[in-house]
């Protein structure tokens, strides 16, 4: 009999000098066309625009194979899934929401002001985004805690309108699936859009001027929200016109581990992530020979044991997954953050320390007990976190999503008379000089 193929292919790059750009271009990574799903979506998202709910339900029944009765949930559909909900996932929906609602009310942002001279201050108030569309994904898996996670920081943040959208669901009746109704009614949110993909993007970008019995729907200032490539290929097109979190991309996770790695978590961890889609990224960085073998051992067991076998182990063979070979945790820092990856896990002697090191991840899981997994229920931090390397330049969901800065400034004639001749000389360098007469006239 054959023997059975592994599932982790291997990059050596030990020995080697690569500059970023190389390493970055030698790592294992999903190919995902944004653009080209842009150009699909682009009709579907310029016809919600014209069309309004009359193109969103045309979209929902083209592509979930369900027209909604209502596009906006009946109150009485959130309570009475509510209601239905089994005890155990209620509690557990509270547990995790509470753990995020105490990491972020440290997440604040109080008004701070300077004196930058006597008599002339600026100050900085953090506002929170009046009202926002948050978008939580249908397809292969329910995520009840991408509710949590989405609706937690904006709440905290004091967002005063919050508008959830989530596909309709074929087997519900045309309504989303009743566990994401009910984590919306345990959160006490009231407007719930039952749509999905890029015309629920489309829809809380452009608004509608009647949703159903002659109720319009207001567009939203920013979206936040996983969602598939489509999803990710609508919020680039209305980026603009209102704020978006990300371009987030199918779900990766990093493990940096050395021999004092357990490979049954190793395993287990990678699992975990494959399980989300065939495109899901799962890379091990390491420096010891021995740990692939183990790590392939323990995935030869524990795959085929899976619920989702067939499409974890599709992940795991992809070209975005892998094994990376190199000298030692120095290199290996450099790999993890040549990668960013959304989640990033340190399975090494001293995990703290050498995580104190990391400088571009979504998160950060440090040691054998702090597994992705814990992050994505119930750690108290947020799963919704940068992909496909854009950790290098965003974070994670949080707080500071839904506030923006506003600068206030303050100077009586005594404090603008110190900035005038330093004013005005800039003014007429850049050829500007009714800047510095504006200046001038309070004092001439």
């Amino acid at each position: 009999m054959p023997e059975p193929a592994s599932y982790l292919a291997v990059t050596d790059l030990r020995s080697r000098t690569l500059t970023a750009a190389e390493l970055t271009a030698a790592l294992p990574r999903p190919e995902l066309d944004v653009e080209a799903a842009a150009v699909a979506v682009r009709p579907v998202v310029e016809d919600v625009a014209a069309r309004g709910a009359d193109a969103v339900l045309d979209a929902s029944e083209r592509f979930d194979g369900v027209r909604p009765e209502h596009l906006r949930v009946p109150q009485a559909e959130l309570q009475r899934a509510l209601e239905e909900l089994d005890p155990a996932i209620r509690a557990a929906l509270e547990e995790s929401a509470d753990r995020v609602r105490r990491v972020d009310a440290a997440q604040g942002r109080p008004t701070e002001s300077v004196e930058v001279v006597p008599g002339g201050t600026v100050s900085q108030r953090w506002v929170p985004v009046r009202r926002v569309g948050l978008y939580v994904p249908g397809g292969r898996a329910v995520l009840p805690s991408s509710v949590v996670m989405n609706v937690v920081p904006a709440q905290v943040a004091g967002v005063e309108q919050i508008v959830l959208a989530s596909p309709p669901q074929k087997e519900f009746g045309g309504l989303p699936h009743p566990t994401i109704l009910a984590a919306c009614a345990l959160l006490g949110v009231t407007e719930v859009i039952a749509a999905g993909g890029a015309q629920a993007i489309a829809l809380l970008a452009h608004g509608a001027d009647d949703l159903g019995a002659g109720v319009p729907l207001e567009p939203v200032d920013l979206i936040t929200g996983p969602g598939n490539v489509y999803v990710v290929a609508a919020k680039r097109l209305v980026r603009g016109r209102v704020g978006i979190d990300a371009e987030a991309g199918p779900t990766e996770i990093a493990i940096l581990a050395d021999a004092t790695a357990d490979p049954a978590y190793v395993a287990a961890d990678l699992i975990s992530q494959a399980e989300h889609d065939p495109l899901a990224a799962s890379v091990l960085v390491t420096d010891d020979d021995q740990l692939p073998a183990a790590v392939e051992a323990e995935l030869a067991t524990q795959v085929p044991r899976a619920l989702h076998h067939e499409r974890i182990a599709e992940a795991l063979r992809g070209e975005q997954s892998g094994v990376v070979l190199v000298d030692d945790l120095d290199q290996g820092l450099a790999v993890v953050d040549a990668y960013g990856a959304e989640h990033l896990e340190i399975q090494t002697a001293d995990a703290a320390a050498v995580a104190a090191r990391v400088t571009n991840a979504g998160a950060v899981f440090v040691g054998p007990h702090s597994p992705v997994s814990l992050g994505d229920y119930a750690a108290g931090s947020n799963h919704v976190l940068p992909t496909g390397g854009s950790s290098r330049f965003n974070g994670g969901l949080g707080v500071q999503t839904f506030l923006r800065g506003i600068h206030v400034v303050q100077y009586d004639r005594d404090a603008l008379a110190t900035a005038r001749d330093a004013a005005t000389a800039l003014a007429d360098a850049e050829g500007l000089p009714a800047h510095g007469t504006a200046i001038d006239i309070r004092f001439d």
